[in-house]
């Protein structure tokens, strides 16, 4: 690892001025990906500021009818959140299949959205629940956030500060994973709202990110059951290829994956 300069951020403007001051600074959450990555020698920022005390970007809350998570909540808080089993069953779930117990405690859901892995799950949340994310300088839809493969709507500057997403009538999120990462090779969130509407979301599978299935959506909103989605193909064209599957095989993932969230949820 390269010398780099540590600072420890008491508040978001705290860590706003710092990174103004900084050479070639970073944001460090829950550090996951970044440290490894400097550990290799594969990036070396000159400035980390540490975003994980901030007291106004930690814990989970209910305000006005939306579930309200801290950026720097860890893994583990979303999972064990008795609000989020009752409200957001699928995103309880979704957060405990991450990693192991040691990226759980301290992987965050804002370094995990900020970073944008084009396999990592939460991205099939947010997009799948309508969610928002409130940043230093606005506020943006899911789809608005992420961009394409590791990239994001956010500025060098901004720091996401909460993830706000609205309580579903039913919510579930199935995944196959890599066997030795646990990275999503092909994973599925599916959840439908009060009024009847239906978002299906997948992540792992597409060379462009996060994307949602038109398709499986309207066959969920007319029929709620895994049959309904059980003879929907995805288009290979736009799915990952690499030595743990193909795009073909990747694409036959997501129908799989959609009919055990879908048998999930119930």
């Amino acid at each position: 690892m390269y010398e780099t300069n540590y600072h420890r951020a008491g508040s978001v403007a705290e860590a706003a001025q710092l990174i103004a001051k900084a050479e070639d600074g970073k944001f460090l959450g829950g550090g996951q990906t970044l440290l490894p990555t400097m550990k290799q020698r594969l990036a070396a920022p000159s400035d980390l500021v540490d975003l994980t005390r901030i007291p106004d970007m930690k814990g989970i809350r209910e305000d006005g009818g939306q579930i309200v998570i801290g950026a720097a909540t860890t893994h583990a808080e979303v999972a064990a959140s008795a609000l989020i089993k009752s409200k957001l069953p699928g995103l309880s779930g979704l957060a405990g299949g991450i990693g192991d117990p040691a990226v759980r405690h301290m992987g965050t859901i804002g370094g995990s959205i900020a970073n944008n892995d084009p396999a990592a799950d939460y991205p099939a949340a947010l997009v799948g629940l309508e969610a928002t994310i409130t940043t230093s300088k606005r506020t943006l839809s899911a789809e608005d956030f992420f961009v394409g493969m590791f990239e994001t709507a956010l500025a060098d500057d901004e720091i996401v500060v909460s993830v706000s997403f609205p309580a579903a009538e039913k919510s579930s999120y199935a995944k196959y994973p890599n066997p030795a990462s646990r990275y999503a090779m092909a994973g599925v969130f599916v959840a439908r709202r009060g009024d009847g509407s239906v978002r299906v979301a997948v992540t792992g599978a597409g060379d462009g990110g996060v994307f949602r299935v038109g398709d499986m959506e309207a066959a969920l909103a007319a029929n709620w059951s895994p049959d309904a989605v059980a003879g929907i193909a995805v288009d290979s064209g736009g799915m990952l290829q690499d030595i743990h599957g193909s795009s073909r095989y990747r694409a036959n993932l997501v129908t799989v994956m959609a009919k055990r969230a879908v048998a999930a949820a119930g």
